[in-house]
């Protein structure tokens, strides 16, 4: 082999070798050690290589930091579950240890319930927030006021609780669109047979069922924003609302 041929071999493997150990995300593969990549592909980590089993966000946070690693997920219909990170394990030992040294200092237990503090000050201020948005996208008729305000009470304690997975707890789009969104969700689940329903497992199927199950429930808000006489007993809305009242 020319010394050219040897020069371009090495800088492939050291390519490879690189792409190898990059920052990826990858699924689970047919074993332990065997991950499957966007294309197909499959992935097999360095033999000093560890997983860092999910639970403790500072230090998968810490080593995802610190180079290249393996986040593996697995998708399981609409939800993303997490199935460890991969990394050096000396990576992996040398940040927990210096974690642990952390957290016997009296300091961190301070710090940690401050920022516990936070989250729960700022989940209880996004609970108000968005209860208030749901109300003003239902616009209710006056007469219609408590109904609105019980309606925006059940939407919020399904959507909002930290990790509940539904559209309130994204940032991608406005809270004004969250809350539309989360109200024809609850109502989609709550007032018409959907959960029940046979939907062909065709492209854009289930996609068509619920853009004609969110028109329905339009119209039966409608209703409430005119102001009309609604009879309770063979309304969907009244009697999810009565069905799943607290208590």
């Amino acid at each position: 082999m020319t010394a050219n041929a040897t020069t371009k071999t090495a800088t492939a493997k050291t390519a490879t070798a690189k792409a190898a150990t990059a920052h990826r995300v990858l699924a689970p593969g047919p074993s332990a050690r065997t991950f499957r990549a966007a294309d197909g592909s499959l992935v097999t980590p360095p033999d000093d290589w560890a997983c860092l089993p999910p639970g403790d966000a500072a230090l998968t946070r810490r080593v995802k930091a610190a180079g290249p690693c393996f986040t593996v997920e697995e998708k399981k219909g609409n939800k993303t579950f997490s199935r460890g990170l991969w990394a050096p394990a000396e990576t992996i030992a040398a940040h927990r240890a210096t974690l642990m040294v952390e957290r016997q200092d009296p300091a961190y237990a301070v710090r940690l319930a401050q920022g516990r503090a936070r989250r729960e000050r700022a989940q209880e201020q996004y609970e108000d927030d968005f209860e208030e948005a749901v109300v003003d996208f239902l616009a209710f008729h006056g007469r219609h006021a408590v109904l609105a305000a019980t309606l925006a009470r059940r939407v919020t304690a399904h959507a909002v609780p930290v990790g509940s997975g539904t559209v309130a707890r994204t940032q991608r789009i406005p809270v004004s669109e969250r809350a539309e969104a989360a109200v024809i969700a609850w109502l989609r689940h709550q007032t018409t047979a959907y959960d029940h329903m046979h939907i062909p497992r065709e492209k854009g199927a289930r996609r068509e069922v619920r853009r004609m199950l969110a028109e329905q429930s339009r119209r039966l808000l409608e209703k409430y924003r005119r102001g009309d006489d609604v009879d309770g007993a063979s309304c969907p809305l009244q009697s999810a609302l009565v069905r799943h009242s607290p208590g």
